[in-house]
């Protein structure tokens, strides 16, 4: 096995460990010896079914320790995981399953007649940990080898999430993520005292590569909480000393009354990423809390770029530094030439968590991983003087109206800091003179009217006249994805 196998720096030498590692609220407790063990026994499973290195392992179930354990023995016996989306329909996951050829297909018992014709062999995992594949394994041994590895071999494939044409699956391999969450467990010094709130998916790299990673690796403890659920969140808080969610869980704790000051004086770190965070929600949460939110940067095919600092000024509006070995500079988009500090470009990076590639398209990897190891992110941003780097929306989102760009992340702050503004999404829409015009969706606050001729007058000392939203839609919130993120391209389809 070699050194920098991913399963060797996660759990190597647990074997015995009856530390707790996951605790299941209402279910069980789960003891590092105990997910060794599970996953040997999945491991030596998959190998019965003929899994060889390299073979994908789909995986579309719901959140459980067991899944956890699935996840480590596909890594412990060469293969490579694959997870998807619980939300996705049937036809969704025909485009995964034909694209990658998995050798083995996981999915919830109530859909496997869905997935009986798919050329691969499915077998069952529910929430409860019930279905043929901990049935099949139950009596399989525990003790496993792990099949030997090297760090540049694929670990993991997550398929991007497609918001413009078809998803596209990132190769993660071994040390991409293992290097990505070493790091991290330093910059945000975890150790194995800390206890995790998880109440993430774990088919996204949030969930999954950085907060299970990073708990494995410190040898900590997590509350797994199968999905957010404010009540249980408030009810588990006081057990846990550290949080990672997106910007919508922070939203929801601070609107109610029931998390406050004592719930959370005990509490080390908070963490915010997946989505870009409000300013008003980081002033709230901390004149509430007197916690400053950590807010970071990473992308699929990257794990994470940048931290806000654990010790030091957490900017509200940036994501903090590149993380140590990770290097970020920003070009222009037309020439690729680097820009000074202060400039607005595109965000590229470079770093061993950087991926291997684009599954299957060649050509799609050639043209966004430069030869010189740099990875066109297709976020556009700039560093500003101290360093700190700031995102300021996608290159797909850029809006060129008369021949001016107009960065979408400019005119959305000025619209969320008007009065009665809950939050807004600006993108453009076509115009036959202008090629494209500023449009933008409004959410208000909840009991609050707004006046759509209002907010433009309201825009004017504020921006320039060509920055200005020619029209503005008031609605009661934005379409978002699993993770938090806005979909302007919903926006755009259905304002257009």
């Amino acid at each position: 096995m070699a050194a920098n196998h991913l399963f060797d720096g996660l759990l190597a030498g647990r074997e015995t460990d009856s530390r707790k590692l996951l605790d299941v609220p209402g279910e069980r407790t789960w003891s590092y010896a105990d997910l060794v063990e599970l996953s040997g026994k999945l491991a030596h499973l998959l190998l019965e079914h003929s899994v060889k290195p390299g073979d994908r392992i789909a995986v579309q179930v719901q959140k459980s320790a067991q899944a956890i354990a699935l996840y480590l023995a596909t890594i412990r016996a060469g293969a490579v995981f694959l997870p998807l989306n619980t939300a996705y329909t049937r036809a969704e996951v025909g485009y995964f399953l034909q694209d990658a050829e998995p050798a083995i297909f996981v999915c919830d018992s109530t859909r496997e007649a869905e997935f009986n014709d798919i050329g691969a062999r499915v077998l069952t995992l529910d929430g409860d940990g019930s279905g043929s594949l901990l049935q099949t394994a139950r009596d399989m041994p525990a003790v496993f080898d792990n099949v030997a590895r090297e760090s540049r071999d694929l670990a993991a494939i997550l398929y991007t999430s497609g918001t413009t044409g078809l998803s596209k699956g990132a190769m993660l391999s071994h040390d991409n993520l293992l290097s990505n969450a070493l790091t991290l467990v330093d910059y945000w010094h975890f150790t194995r005292d800390d206890v995790l709130l998880h109440a993430l998916p774990i088919f996204h790299t949030h969930g999954l590569f950085v907060a299970t990673n990073i708990v494995l690796i410190a040898g900590a403890s997590m509350i797994f909480l199968p999905r957010f659920d404010l009540d249980r969140m408030i009810e588990q808080l006081p057990a846990a000393n550290t949080m990672m969610g997106v910007p919508t869980f922070y939203t929801r704790l601070l609107a109610d009354d029931r998390f406050n000051r004592d719930l959370v004086a005990h509490m080390r770190l908070f963490v915010s990423g997946s989505a870009p965070m409000l300013a008003e929600t980081h002033v709230l949460f901390e004149e509430l809390t007197g916690h400053r939110i950590l807010e970071r940067y990473g992308m699929t095919e990257t794990n994470m770029n940048t931290s806000n600092p654990y010790d030091g000024e957490r900017r509200v509006g940036s994501v903090g530094f590149p993380l140590p070995g990770v290097e970020i500079r920003i070009t222009d988009p037309e020439t690729g030439n680097e820009l000074a500090a202060g400039e607005t470009g595109m965000i590229e990076v470079r770093g061993p968590n950087v991926f291997l590639g684009y599954w299957r398209k060649p050509e799609k990897t050639d043209l966004e991983l430069r030869g010189n190891g740099f990875f066109i992110s297709g976020d556009l941003g700039k560093i500003d003087a101290d360093g700190y780097v700031h995102i300021l929306g996608r290159e797909k989102d850029l809006i060129i109206s008369g021949g001016y760009n107009i960065y979408p992340k400019q005119i959305e702050t000025e619209i969320d800091a008007l009065d009665g503004v809950l939050e807004s999404a600006v993108f453009g829409i076509a115009h036959p003179d202008l090629g494209e015009a500023v449009a933008a969706a409004v959410v208000p606050i909840t009991g609050t009217e707004l006046d759509a001729e209002n907010l433009i007058k309201a825009l004017e000392p504020t921006l320039a006249r060509f920055k200005l939203p020619r029209q503005v839609f008031i609605i009661d919130e934005l379409p978002r994805n699993a993770m938090g993120k806005v979909q302007k391209n919903i926006l755009r389809a259905n304002y257009e």
